[in-house]
């Protein structure tokens, strides 16, 4: 009985995991519930699984999540300490952490210190930690499973003893998105429903618009050099519009395997919950019979500049990986709001990117420094308010 904390309860990602863990209820008992904000959803789902914790990132949604949970045996905490601890409690085995965004990095870097088994699908821990995630890993001696389609498609390629010794690249595969063959200079248009109308993928709204800039592809390229331990020479990215293939692995000899599947998030997290069984997700079959045709196209970086960026600030080090996350969470959040437009996004990422000192990163404080940093820089350059920069580090 695996006892699990699932870090982003109310998200996609977060009800897909309870989807497949109420199919199993004798393998895994939920043990924690957290959410930013949502209280509503996330009592609706504390009265289903009854958690021994349930905990918010904002205090206000924590007082009325307790007041909508008395007489239950529940207990509701709040703020970023208690969320770290949670996450690092002896009351939890796995720790599924799927908060998004910079805000998930210091409650996936409690775990990892705390030795857990972590199915990581909060990529930002990675993008902006890097380096000091990755060691807490190790020093920590945490297990390290990928919940990203792509990353998940990859491990499942190569988990056996010396396949990263004779890998040549990875193709992290991408949909296109809803802008794949729009008009270039009808963009400047776009809105945040247009944006959010992934063509396969059910997501929350700022991974989807994420998805049709490219920009969570770019993400994912930085996620993946340190997953695997790849240069960025040995991470390509091909576009698939049919989603069914979801990565492949290229070796010495010349040789591909694939991952394939229905685009559904059950099945990473299935995987990556019983690892290294494995059990129904509830997805359906994939029919290779029903399919049309499999496509493949080389990414356009002028369509999708931001795919671009993260090719840079990878090349950059340091720093400059969460400095283009954290514009990027300024911005899209500001589009979603209606305050910029959709071609801003790019163009915040891109000044904030020229004007962020690189530094190292080398601890919390240095992340939760170059993060602020950033956060204020994209407001500057894209014409917002300070109290425009959305869920930091600090939160």
């Amino acid at each position: 009985m695996q006892r699990i904390a699932l870090l982003g309860a109310t998200g996609s990602i977060g009800e897909s995991t309870l989807d497949v863990i109420a199919r199993h209820p004798q393998r895994f008992e939920v043990v924690a519930l957290v959410a930013h904000r949502n209280w509503q959803k996330l009592a609706q789902q504390c009265r289903a699984v009854r958690p021994r914790y349930a905990a918010m990132h904002d205090p206000a949604a924590a007082r009325s999540l307790a007041q909508a949970l008395a007489g239950t045996p529940t207990r509701v905490l709040s703020g970023n300490d208690d969320i770290c601890s949670i996450a690092s409690s002896a009351d939890v085995d796995t720790v599924l952490a799927a908060i998004v965004g910079a805000a998930g990095l210091a409650s996936t870097l409690a775990a990892a210190r705390a030795g857990k088994r972590i199915l990581l699908a909060n990529k930002e821990a990675l993008v902006m930690g890097g380096r000091l995630f990755m060691d807490a890993v190790r020093d920590g001696g945490a297990t390290l499973l990928p919940i990203d389609s792509e990353h998940n498609a990859i491990f499942q390629c190569i988990d056996r003893d010396g396949a990263t010794c004779d890998l040549r690249r990875i193709l992290l595969t991408a949909s296109g998105g809803p802008f794949r063959t729009r008009d270039v200079a009808t963009l400047a248009g776009v809105t945040p429903d247009e944006a959010c109308a992934h063509p396969n993928w059910s997501m929350g709204r700022k991974i989807s618009v994420d998805s049709a800039t490219m920009m969570n592809k770019g993400l994912e390229v930085i996620e993946a050099h340190w997953l695997f331990g790849l240069p960025r020479a040995a991470i390509d990215v091909v576009i698939h519009p049919q989603s069914v293939i979801h990565s492949l692995v290229e070796f010495a000899d010349g040789s591909m395997l694939a991952q394939m599947g229905n685009p559904d998030m059950r099945i990473p997290i299935a995987h990556a919950l019983a690892h290294p069984a494995r059990i129904d997700s509830g997805a359906a079959p994939l029919e290779l019979a029903r399919l049309a045709a499999l496509t493949f196209e080389v990414p356009d970086l002028g369509r999708f500049p931001c795919l671009g960026l993260a090719y840079a600030a990878l090349d950059a080090g340091g720093s400059a990986p969460l400095a283009l996350s954290a514009a990027n969470e300024v911005a899209v959040d500001a589009f979603l709001g209606g305050r910029i437009g959709y071609l801003d996004i790019a163009r915040g990422c891109a000044d904030t990117l020229a004007r962020c000192d690189v530094r190292e990163v080398d601890s919390l404080d240095d992340a939760v420094a170059a993060d602020a940093a950033a956060r204020r820089i994209a407001c500057t350059v894209l014409g917002l308010p300070p109290a425009s920069t959305m869920t930091s580090l600090a939160a």
